[in-house]
Formats: C-alpha cells, sequence, structure tokens
C-alpha cells in the first residue's frame, strides 16, 4: 500500500512538471510565427558571430569555418535570390505531398476505416498500443516516410477502438522519431551512416572494414526494449494525462456488404502489387536493383531512390481498388476531388513549409550549426573522462544537437573525423561509437519542433482539436525521449561492460 502511494506521489510529481512544461510551451506563438522568429534570432546571431569573430577548425579538412554574416549586402542578395529555390528544394514537402497522395485516396475511400472496423474493433486496451509502437519503429525500414504514415494511422487506430485519437498520434509519432535508428531489418540507414563511419576509420586505417550491420544485433534488441519504453509512457503517463478527450470521431458501424466486398479486392491488389515487387528485386538484374552493383540498399539502386513512390502506391492502389469496389468511387471526378482534398487539409503545412526551409537554410548559410557541432566534440574530446562516462556525455552532446540540426547524416559527418578515431586509440570499434552517436541523434527527435516532421505532427493533431499548442505535444512527448535516452543508456552500457558484440563482425574492443 506504501509503494502504491509513493508511486501516485511520483506521478503527480511528474504530472506537475509536465503540465509546467505544458503550460509554457503553449505560450509559444503558432509554428508559423516561431519559425520567423527563429530565421530572424539566426540573421542575428550571424551578425554577431562575424563581428565577434566566432569561428571553428573542421576536423577533417582542417579549414577554418567562420560565421558568415547574413545580413551583408552578399547574405541579403543571397536570401533573396533563393527564397523560391528554399521552397521548392525543401525535401520533406516533396516526400509529404507525394505520400499524401497515397494515403488521403486510401482514407477517402473508406478503406482505412473498413480495415479497422472489421480487423480490429474488439482488440482493446495495451494491445492496440504496442501495436501501433512496435509498427512505428519498424517503419524507420520506410525512411521519413514513417513520420507522414503511421501518427494519422494510429490516430483512426485509437479512435476506432474509443481511445484518444491524439494519445495515438503522439505515441506514433514518438515511436518513429524516437526509435528511428532501432529496427528488426538492417536499412538504407544503416547504409547513410557507414559511409561517414567508414570515412573517419579511413583517416587512421585505409585498408579497415566497416559493416554496414555493424549496430545490427544491438539494434534488433532495442526496438523491443524501446517497444517497452514507449508503451510504458504511453499507459502511464501521456494517456492518463490527456484522457478520452471529446473529439469528432466518427460513429464505429458495422462493416456493410460493399465494404467487405472492396476490402477483399483491396487485399487481392496488394498482394499483386507486392508479389510485382518481389520479381522486381529478386533477380540479380532486376528492375529495383543497382545495374552495377546489383544492390538494393545502395542509394543509387532504383528501390532506395524510389521507395516514396513505391509506398505511395501501396496505399494509393488498394484504396482506388476499394472506391471501385465498394462504390466510393464511381467516376474519375471522385477520386480527382477525394485527392484534392486530402491536399487542401495539408494547406497549412504547406505554408509552414515555405517558412522553415527558409530558416534551415539560412542556419546552414550561417555555418552556425556546423560551428555548433565543432565546438561540442572539442569539449568532449578534452573532457578526459572515463570511458562509460564519454559515451553518455557523447549521447548527451548529440542529443542537443539534434535539438538545433536534425539531418543525421549532417551531423555525423562533422562528428565522425572527430570521435571514430578518438575512440579507436582508446582500443574500441567503430560500431560503438557510430551506435552511441546514433542514440543521441534520436533520443531529441521526439521534442524538437525545429524537425520538420514535427510541424506535420502539429497539423495532424490540429485535425481533431483546432486549439491543441506546441506546448501540449511537447510536454506529452518528453516522457518519451526521456525513458529512450535511460532504456538506450543502459543497453548501451550493458553492451559495453559484458563486451557484447553490437553486430556481426563488430566487436566493442578492436
Amino acid at each position: 500500500m506504501k509503494e502504491a502511494n509513493v508511486q501516485k506521489k511520483k506521478l503527480k510529481g511528474v504530472d506537475k512538471f509536465l503540465n509546467w512544461v505544458e503550460k509554457v510551451g503553449n505560450r509559444l506563438p503558432e509554428p508559423l510565427t516561431l519559425f520567423v522568429w527563429l530565421a530572424g534570432l539566426a540573421l542575428l546571431v550571424s551578425l554577431i558571430g562575424s563581428i565577434v569573430g566566432i569561428s571553428a577548425v573542421h576536423p577533417l579538412t582542417k579549414e577554418k569555418i567562420t560565421v558568415v554574416n547574413l545580413l551583408s549586402k552578399e547574405g541579403i542578395q543571397k536570401m533573396l535570390m533563393n527564397a523560391v529555390s528554399n521552397f521548392a528544394k525543401f525535401p520533406p514537402l516533396g516526400l509529404v505531398l507525394t505520400c499524401i497522395l497515397g494515403v488521403g485516396l486510401a482514407e477517402k475511400t473508406g478503406l482505412f476505416s473498413a480495415l479497422l472496423r472489421k480487423t480490429l474493433v474488439n482488440v482493446k486496451g495495451s494491445k492496440v498500443i504496442v501495436i501501433v509502437i512496435f509498427t512505428s519503429i519498424m517503419a524507420n525500414a520506410a525512411g521519413d516516410t514513417g513520420f507522414i504514415v503511421m501518427p494519422p494511422l494510429a490516430a483512426m487506430l485509437f479512435a476506432a477502438v474509443g481511445m484518444n485519437p491524439i494519445v495515438g498520434m503522439m505515441a506514433a509519432y514518438a515511436a518513429v522519431a524516437g526509435g528511428f535508428s532501432a529496427n528488426l531489418f538492417v536499412n538504407s540507414l544503416d547504409v547513410l551512416v557507414v559511409g561517414f563511419t567508414q570515412s573517419a576509420v579511413e583517416l587512421l586505417d585505409p585498408n579497415f572494414q566497416v559493416n554496414p550491420a555493424c549496430n545490427w544485433y544491438f539494434l534488433m534488441v532495442s526496438t523491443f526494449f524501446l517497444t517497452f519504453a514507449a508503451t510504458w509512457v504511453t499507459v502511464k503517463i501521456v494517456a492518463p494525462r490527456m484522457g478520452k478527450g471529446s473529439y469528432e470521431v466518427e460513429k464505429i458501424e458495422e462493416v456493410t456488404e460493399e465494404e467487405i466486398k472492396g476490402l477483399k479486392a483491396a487485399g487481392i491488389a496488394t498482394l499483386a502489387f507486392l508479389i510485382l515487387l518481389i520479381i522486381s528485386a529478386v533477380p540479380q538484374n532486376g528492375l529495383l536493383r543497382e545495374p552495377k552493383t546489383g544492390s538494393l540498399l545502395s542509394f543509387s539502386s532504383p528501390l532506395m531512390k524510389g521507395l516514396v513512390p513505391i509506398i505511395t502506391l501501396l496505399f494509393f492502389i488498394p484504396g482506388y481498388v476499394f472506391g471501385k469496389v465498394s462504390g466510393k468511387i464511381k467516376s474519375d471526378k471522385d477520386t480527382v476531388a477525394m485527392l484534392g482534398e486530402s491536399m487542401s487539409e495539408m494547406g497549412p503545412y504547406i505554408v509552414l513549409s515555405f517558412v522553415i526551409a527558409q530558416f534551415i537554410n539560412y542556419f546552414n548559410w550561417s555555418n552556425l550549426g556546423i560551428i555548433m557541432a565543432i565546438k561540442g566534440a572539442d569539449f568532449l574530446k578534452n573532457l578526459g573522462a572515463p570511458t562509460p562516462v564519454l559515451l553518455i556525455c557523447f549521447i548527451l552532446i548529440g542529443a542537443f544537437i539534434n535539438l538545433f540540426v536534425g539531418s543525421c547524416s549532417a551531423k555525423w559527418a562533422i562528428l565522425s573525423p572527430i570521435f571514430v578515431p578518438m575512440f579507436i586509440l582508446l582500443g574500441f570499434h567503430p560500431a560503438l561509437t557510430q551506435m552511441t552517436y546514433r542514440i543521441g541523434d534520436s533520443i531529441t527527435n521526439v521534442i524538437t519542433p525545429l524537425l520538420p516532421y514535427f510541424a506535420i505532427l502539429v497539423a495532424f493533431a490540429k485535425k481533431y482539436d483546432k486549439n491543441i499548442g506546441m506546448g501540449t505535444l511537447i510536454a506529452n512527448m518528453l516522457p518519451y525521449s526521456i525513458s529512450f535516452f535511460i532504456i538506450w543508456t543502459i543497453q548501451l552500457l550493458i553492451w559495453y561492460f559484458l563486451k557484447l558484440p553490437l553486430g556481426p563482425g563488430s566487436p566493442i574492443i578492436m
């Protein structure tokens, strides 16, 4: 009984802190206004930094990097001339809008609703939460697409079983963002980061090879640990805080005979499409393989380069077939109207993307992000602490930098030439350094509003609650971020002290 009371007091303390975070966060302006302010701040800091002479030496090229004044004549000209191209080349925008073509049609035809009512209406409580979180973590195999696909699907699933849809949305986003490196399979992100690790290793030993699956064992186990942690946070903290809510959710109705026929036809269409993909991928000279190497996972392979349209078709085809068979789509006019409606709902995000794109480019042009990363790395290098402490500090520095510089590859390009050789000289395999970095890179994805996909979360959440603020979202995301940090750090230290292999041919000690 005493233990239960202590637990309640602890949760009340946590809730009190999160309420404070929510209150402060909700005082922030709308995301659009916030990014306008941040863009202005970046310009001001670039001016001050250039006057003061803030600089850093690039660890790889030994080039002196200085803060560039964007309020100079050249800087203002650059901002004016590149405003349109910044927007047009903003990576998440094209990805989001392309995926919405498929996901939106599947939603508007009623495919998602019918599928959920048919298969999951009797699934209750923590089972739904576990399914959503595990699937969302696994969704990072499809790259950034998980950020766009999983939150709205999770919201619909939670709503279908009588739970708060915004809680489902938050749980899915936290799992996709915070578990961005974890997966049961080796994927394109593993290939991406190991390229920078290999380059850093070659500074000391040109003949040493790092396996793209060098973190695979660790990340497979992480998938289950993070699923447990996120489920616990959802059940014990986020769901009680948010309550069931009073959201406008469609009443759960019986699946009609036409919908059942549509589901069967959509299932057959999906299976046919997947078989076509397998036929295109399995042969050594397959359509989806890189012509020269035959690789499926290289970034130049048609599979990796075409992943977004493939996923879009994976939703579009069954959505269209379901619509035709169930009678929801009677002509091409219906299809066009549904697609247009889906796109119109993304209007606020498109407007926000213009401002975010300008801010990110201002930050990059000023060199503030690069200098921040180098300064943080230098601090850690000169700390002289025991290896476990260095690993934890490396996680924290990576997590802090990630609040401002979202790109995994951009940060690792700067940090890897410093830390990979440093830990090699201490006797540790590059896989350990890479894994430590990936933990820090993932855990604050959950809470940073500067991650482009956070704006998508806000847009999705406002479909259910027009008054929801960033403070509410960040306050409820914070427990996920903290729990992921704790779980992953403990796992890393267990691996370190037991000297367990991180992946095939990737021990802790060289």
